[in-house]
């Protein structure tokens, strides 16, 4: 018997399928691709398929809160994080995934689960009774959206999310481009050579930027005109009209790197990170963009090294839709209005695929707390959970409500002053330590329910 539903298999969903179906709990996961249906975003039908980037980001969980929060989340059996581990690419300090393999491995271990039932099948309206999670992410189907409206009375919150271009690894002329990692940094499946870098003088990089000015942009419907981006994911186009410089500060930054061939520090650098665990697929790093296709590879091959490039997939846009979390969720991400719904992943205003999917492992462990009529514990927000959960569901201001990645300015000073060199380690250091007492609260609340 369905004790569970959970409308969404992506990266929230599967998390939070995942810890219920783990904790002995019945699950009904909803996906809706698969079923007739696909998104502007997606490609397959499989679970937690990553979109956009191929990146956990940062897998540093000393100097890095995403870092940190990945050890909190394979504390707490994270299958993300755990097919994250096991798919892993070469990345320098980053945790990078074969994308594919990566998805492959989530589908199959909850489609053989024994207490998870997949099914696909798009879900027009809430649910008005039983325990639902909504995890149905950044592209929530319009009948659903319109129906969450209806419940919240908000009007849903949307921005876009841009898709860097992928390159074929052959068709990139390494006797310009080579290969190291920014300041040469040995990550744990690296060797300080993760990264195929492009050099541009300065003309080069001025030409580039004015082709991105006057290059044809993907044309808005009247509703999009004046959607927002989110500055994670700003198009490479929107960064280049802030100012000439503005690139050079951002994804084509030359700091930390010297071209092989010459010895010397380009003007700018064009980076790109590798995509599959065969190597033959590259992503464009921050190269997100809204151009037209016909512009986009005309530029694109304009770059130093890629006058010859093959593209396995041109940069596109989609659509991300948000609720007003800190006005419309509980302390434990239950919609007030009706308090058997609950909220998980990107819907909520987290962003990244991590925090999604940390945000699905919480509302996981809430709802089982729930059924087991256990107490679940507060988050000390200290802690990287903590810390993302307290800015969803109230530290951050309702009135101007944007979506956020984890970050050091989310978590409470330190009691005791530290030296700025020294305060990344000071919050981590606190952090281990706060979220080891509050496990073990969980682990006795479980133990004596």
């Amino acid at each position: 018997m369905t004790q569970v539903h959970i409308i969404g298999g992506g990266l929230a969903g599967s998390e939070a399928a995942w810890q219920l179906a783990e904790a002995g709990i019945k699950v009904r996961l909803s996906e809706m691709r698969g079923s007739g249906d696909m998104t502007p975003a997606h490609q397959t039908d499989g679970l937690a398929e990553l979109v956009c980037s191929n990146s956990f980001r940062s897998d540093d969980a000393e100097k890095n809160a995403v870092g940190l929060l990945h050890q909190e989340m394979r504390a707490l059996n994270s299958i993300i994080m755990g097919q994250g581990d096991k798919n892993r690419l070469p990345a320098g300090s980053a945790l990078a995934v074969d994308r594919d393999h990566f998805s492959d491995g989530v589908t199959k271990a909850l489609s053989e689960h024994p207490n998870i039932e997949l099914v696909r099948e798009r879900i027009d309206r809430l649910p008005e009774s039983g325990l639902t999670i909504v995890a149905t992410g950044p592209l929530t189907a319009m009948t659903l959206a319109e129906s969450i409206g209806a419940a919240t009375g908000e009007d849903s919150l949307a921005f876009f999310d841009a898709i860097a271009p992928i390159v074929y690894k052959d068709s990139i002329d390494m006797d310009i481009a080579w290969m190291q990692s920014r300041w040469d940094k040995v990550g744990p499946e690296g060797d300080g050579k993760d990264y195929i870098n492009c050099p541009m003088d300065q003309e080069q990089y001025e030409a580039f930027i004015q082709g991105l000015l006057d290059g044809e942009k993907t044309d808005f419907k009247e509703w999009e005109k004046n959607t927002p981006y989110f500055e994670g994911c700003m198009p490479i186009e929107v960064m280049a009209s802030r100012g000439p410089e503005t690139l050079r500060f951002g994804p084509m930054k030359p700091v930390g790197l010297t071209n092989a061939h010459t010895g010397e520090s380009a003007y700018a650098v064009v980076q790109l990170r590798q995509d599959n665990a065969l190597g033959t697929l590259w992503n464009m790093v921050g190269f997100q963009t809204k151009l037209k296709y016909g512009a986009q590879s005309d530029l694109l091959r304009s770059i130093p090294g890629l006058e010859k490039a093959e593209f396995a997939r041109m940069g596109g846009l989609h659509r991300n839709t948000f609720i007003n979390a800190p006005k419309l969720l509980d302390s434990q991400l239950r919609l007030q209005k009706a308090p058997h719904i609950r909220f998980a992943g990107q819907i909520t205003g987290c962003e990244g695929y991590v925090e999604s999917a940390a945000v699905g492992l919480m509302v996981g462990r809430m709802v089982a707390a729930e059924i087991r009529d256990e107490a679940f514990p507060e988050l000390p927000q200290t802690t990287a959970f903590g810390a993302l959960l307290s800015h969803i569901t109230g530290g951050a201001d309702a009135s101007d409500y944007q979506p956020m990645n984890v970050n050091f300015g989310l978590f409470p000073p330190t009691e005791v002053r530290v030296k700025k060199k020294f305060r990344k380690e000071a919050y981590t250091n606190r952090a281990r330590e706060d979220f080891a007492g509050w496990q073990s609260r969980l682990l006795n609340n479980s133990a004596t329910a």
